[in-house]
């Protein structure tokens, strides 16, 4: 049974000068219902709280019908003139969600949990950035060749409809698998665009290898694919050194001009900075769509990492540069940005025990020795040299069918020696014990 997923595509819009500021109106018409509508909510909230229907309870409260020809708060139906309904219904889900989220982070302060002692507690958000959500066929409207989008539109005075060209899109809405939901629209200095969700059912991968990377600084990642009898049938080096020398030359750049600036202010070298961040954005995303592309072409069902979750480096020695080489390692964008696309595609992200697949031998001769001219060179104890990475890229799948063929214990990564205690110690799984697995079977 495959799992469904949301993933949002951008439809870039070209609207005329007078399209735009009517998009604008309808921005701020929206965003000023929602504010006046958090007000009411957070009033009410026990009844509310406590209602069947959420949003039906703040209806009666706001909105005149032939069932309710007097509701308590007046206002909107003056204020808000003709405010269509489907809009009405999503700014009040945004509210209760707003309010909601005020009242729970409140009752956690006031019950001692607190990022700090001296933590102040939260308030009320009003004035939100939010986005109108514009359902289909009520708020919004697509030609066939889906080039043009119809939306109802604020222009000051009333309530009207207008087309606008849509530009630019993604290709999600080709795809065989996906179901369109209701977008967003969103408006602001950039430009306008509509972010449209699609729901996304992706059939699941099956295979019987998987990829396993490693994710290092002087290789960004190292991918191999991993078979359970122990067989690695393609690897792949992934370093985009181009785009990585462009942002590594923006810090050196910042790191130039912090030594000649006694006080750094805020904003120090702010466009650098934004521009370092982007080139780190465009190599995970580019990367990432790199290891999901060749464990697909090679039928990998399973992506294999390390488990670094909230692993912290240490900074080197002095005037060693390890410690801003590890400012600008990817490794959770990388891994996030994977496990994302991957699951688009059907497949299943892993983890696994990371301590030793670096520092030992993927035949299992031991611990390696590396280099210090070339750290990314290793030598095994029986005089073999070999990449590192590349090793570790192994082990790292080795650990995953180890794990799944129950060769381990829980979660170190070590052989089972079984429920007593051994007097030898222990080594950490390597990609010599799935040959050592199947070597009785080849023989016989």
């Amino acid at each position: 049974m495959s799992h469904s997923t949301i993933r949002t595509d951008s439809w870039h819009l070209s609207p005329t000068p007078e399209q735009q500021q009517a998009l604008m109106l309808t921005l701020q018409e929206y965003r000023s219902f929602c504010r006046d509508l958090v007000g009411v909510v957070n009033a009410h909230w026990t009844t509310i709280a406590n209602a069947k229907s959420r949003c039906s309870e703040v209806e009666k409260l706001i909105h005149k019908t032939s069932k309710n020809p007097n509701p308590k708060y007046r206002y909107f139906g003056k204020r808000f003139y003709k405010f269509p309904s489907y809009l009405r219904r999503a700014a009040i889900e945004f509210s209760i969600g707003q309010v909601s989220s005020f009242l729970t982070r409140y009752q956690r302060w006031q019950s001692g949990i607190r990022s700090r002692k001296d933590a102040k507690p939260p308030k009320l958000n009003r004035n939100t950035g939010c986005y109108p959500s514009l359902y289909k066929k009520q708020c919004i409207k697509f030609s066939e060749c889906l080039t043009v989008a119809e939306i109802k539109v604020w222009n000051g005075s009333d309530w009207v409809w207008t087309k606008v060209a849509i530009s630019r899109k993604r290709g999600r809405h080709l795809l065989g698998n996906a179901e369109m939901k209701s977008p967003a629209l969103i408006v602001n200095r950039k430009g306008c665009k509509l972010s449209v969700p699609f729901k996304i059912e992706p059939a699941k991968k099956e295979g019987n290898c998987v990829c396993s990377v490693d994710i290092g600084i002087n290789t960004l990642a190292t991918v191999s694919i991993v078979y359970p009898d122990g067989t690695v049938t393609a690897r792949k080096f992934i370093h985009p050194s181009v785009n990585i020398d462009r942002r590594d030359k923006r810090l050196s750049r910042i790191r130039k001009k912090a030594r000649l600036t006694k006080n750094l202010y805020k904003g120090f070298c702010s466009t650098w900075y934004r521009k370092a961040r982007q080139y780190n954005r465009n190599i995970a995303q580019q990367s990432s769509k790199q290891i999901v592309d060749f464990a697909t072409e090679h039928g990998a069902s399973v992506i294999v990492f390390e488990q670094l979750k909230g692993w912290r480096p240490k900074g080197g020695r002095k005037g060693s540069t390890l410690k801003q080489r590890f400012h600008g390692w990817l490794h959770r964008a990388l891994v996030n940005l994977t496990q994302q696309k991957f699951a688009e595609a059907g497949g299943k992200t892993e983890f696994v025990y990371p301590r030793g697949t670096s520092s030992f031998a993927f035949d299992g001769s031991g611990k390696i020795k590396r280099s210090k001219k070339n750290y990314s060179l290793a030598t095994f104890s029986s005089g073999k040299q070999y990449n590192c990475d590349l090793s570790a890229s192994y082990n790292i799948g080795a650990r995953y069918w180890a794990k799944k063929l129950k060769l381990t214990r829980r979660n170190d990564g070590q052989l089972d020696d079984g429920k007593s205690s051994s007097s030898k110690r222990r080594t950490p799984v390597t990609l010599s014990v799935l040959w050592d697995r199947e070597a009785p079977t080849t023989a016989t």
